[in-house]
């Protein structure tokens, strides 16, 4: 039995990766934003259920803490979708461009503080729901305070995870933690997708099983510093791979999230 924590467990294919799991025996930890439906998962799985809004970097510190023990897996799966058409450009609780906020900035840190737990339980993973729709990060505009498109701030926020997953699997190179990242489906049947006025094109099942994968697998235990379209390994966008840019993008990171310490 592994102890797993899975962020945006309230709903799509967060839930069903809760219900799969808790089928399959492992002790879970599920977060969401809504806490009737929360509460739901919990009850069904038996896990315990963290509130928390991930748009606040002080409530990702506050998940973090009442996270208690060691933990075998963490899923960052959480995150704001493209949003409604034509919807102008919103900021989160700390002042940040919200889809970097919630799908990048908030899976990083909430990383950073559990990783010493996640070491302890080594062999262990991290496993971040990424995209295949990425798009250049600008390092100079991390904002997108100009030319703000929602579509595009998803998919450059989803750019930026990918990175940090290759540069948090170099990082952790022998460590017995591993740290991948995939696209698990394409327009699921997920409140995001139906909030952005998108039609579905795969099953929520293809993007369960795809994640599952990555989160038990035992073929893929030493697997690390990958980028997985579905099941297959895939590549991702060149800029995830440019080390040059990792590294101003780490440094971008970490004082974004400094300063709201």
């Amino acid at each position: 039995m592994t102890r797993i924590l899975i962020t945006g467990a309230s709903d799509g294919l967060g839930r069903a990766l809760a219900y799969a799991l808790a089928e399959r025996g492992h002790e879970l930890i599920v977060h969401g934003r809504d806490a009737a439906r929360l509460d739901e998962v919990a009850e069904r799985t038996g896990a315990q259920a963290i509130r928390a809004d991930l748009s606040s970097l002080a409530e990702v510190r506050r998940l973090a803490e009442s996270v208690d023990g060691d933990l075998g897996v963490l899923v960052n799966n959480a995150g704001v979708g493209f949003g409604p058409p034509g919807e102008p450009r919103q900021l989160s609780a700390d002042g940040y461009e919200l889809r970097l906020a919630v799908n990048y900035l908030a899976p990083y840190l909430l990383t950073r503080l559990l990783l010493p737990r996640i070491e302890r339980a080594a062999p262990a993973r991290i496993v971040n729901v990424a995209s295949i729709g990425q798009r250049p990060f600008d390092v100079d505009d991390p904002m997108m305070e100009r030319d703000y498109d929602g579509t595009e701030a998803y998919r450059r926020a989803k750019l930026a995870l990918v990175a940090h997953t290759f540069d948090l699997a170099e990082e952790l190179a022998g460590s017995g933690v591993t740290v991948n990242c995939l696209h698990p489906a394409t327009l699921m049947p997920t409140a995001m997708v139906a909030q952005a006025g998108r039609g579905q094109v795969d099953t929520l099942e293809r993007g369960l099983h795809a994640t599952l994968r990555l989160v038990i697998d035992p073929a893929l235990a030493g697997v690390t510093g990958r980028y997985f379209n579905g099941e297959q390994e895939s590549r991702a966008l060149d800029q995830a791979y440019d080390l040059d840019f990792r590294k101003r993008l780490r440094q971008l990171t970490e004082s974004l999230v400094a300063a709201r310490d």
